[in-house]
């Protein structure tokens, strides 16, 4: 009778615990659905290479990845490969319920517009372009204050006086980045040259590689400025082939060619979307200002740590003297 009791009591707990660990297996992901529902809802569509570029979409992505780590929003994305167009991509993120619809890239201005004028009740944010529409708040950056100091080091680094710029696509905005290099250059090394070319293409390393390969054998050039996507990291990648010196772009691309790899000029699309979906959220889906502009002060630009090549204790003083003469105003850098 004894072992009766004790086999009944166990066959009860035995019960109660199965009963206590299933309401806690089942609570716990409608909690967290609960958690999820009162956070802000980002979509971001991702610049046409999409993740992998070790560049911009990476960056973006890795931004947003951030704010959902310090749990202030859920987010999702697209890329190209998958939508086939820009506009299908946004209007996939609108009808997920995404609060926030960010366009990462001058390229989806239009597509935006589009789908913005279909829902004036939803907030987009568009990447290195300005829109007039109200529901459309932009992020833009001053790429030549950071090419400027890519300018300085290359200006200071060279050694035969031959200098090369490689943009991705011939446009507005990579022009900024060929100003600033190039005036960069001429402040601390007036006799250098400079070589430009534009790949027409920000997604095609074999075609970087050839563009680098032309500058080094036509013109003699010591070192390549890239400001060209996945393109670019083929210049750096036979920059370091042919034993001469890269600066990198929009993220520090030194694990590209550690050999070659000088500086890269950090565009910090990652912090400065980080800075703008938390001021949304802050401000209950709304942005206080329409039109965001990150330089050299919000730190929105600026350098890599310097590698591959040991510049003298004058060299690395000059470059931060160059530095705080931006960020203080006392140098303006032309656009164009």
């Amino acid at each position: 009778m004894k072992q009766t009791v004790q086999t009944v009591w166990l066959r009860w707990l035995t019960a109660i615990s199965a009963v206590v660990l299933l309401n806690a297996c089942s609570t716990q992901p409608t909690h967290q659905a609960e958690q999820d529902l009162k956070k802000t809802k980002v979509g971001i569509m991702l610049s046409d290479v999409g993740l992998g570029d070790q560049s911009f979409s990476d960056a973006g992505f890795n931004g947003l990845a951030k704010a959902r780590d310090e749990k202030r929003i859920i987010f999702d994305y697209r890329e190209l490969q998958d939508t086939k167009t820009y506009e299908a991509g946004l209007e996939q993120l609108v009808q997920e319920d995404s609060q926030l619809v960010i366009g990462l890239g001058f390229a989806m201005k239009e597509s935006m517009e589009k789908v913005a004028k279909k829902h004036p009740d939803r907030q987009f944010l568009l990447v290195d372009e300005k829109s007039e529409l109200p529901n459309v708040a932009s992020m833009t950056f001053k790429e030549e204050e950071g090419s400027y100091l890519a300018g300085v080091v290359a200006g200071l680094a060279t050694h035969t006086g031959n200098i090369g710029f490689l943009g991705g696509v011939d446009n507005a905005l990579i022009h900024k980045f060929e100003a600033g290099f190039r005036q960069g250059i001429k402040a601390v090394n007036p006799e250098a040259n400079l070589t430009t070319a534009y790949a027409g293409d920000f997604g095609k390393a074999d075609l970087g590689r050839e563009f680098a390969d032309e500058m080094i054998d036509k013109h003699d050039v010591d070192t390549i400025y890239a400001a060209a996507g996945f393109t670019g990291v083929g210049a750096l990648q036979e920059a370091e082939k042919r034993k001469i010196h890269g600066i990198g772009v929009d993220t520090d691309q030194f694990f590209v060619a550690e050999k070659a790899v000088v500086t890269s000029m950090v565009k910090n699309v990652d912090v400065a979307l980080n800075t703008a979906v938390k001021a949304f959220v802050d401000n209950q889906g709304h942005f206080k200002t329409k039109d965001m502009v990150f330089g050299i002060q919000e730190g929105g630009v600026g350098l890599a740590q310097i590698r591959a090549i040991q510049l003298s204790p004058g060299q690395m003083a000059a470059i931060e003297e160059q530095k705080q003469k931006l960020i203080k105003g006392s140098i303006s850098v032309k656009t164009n």
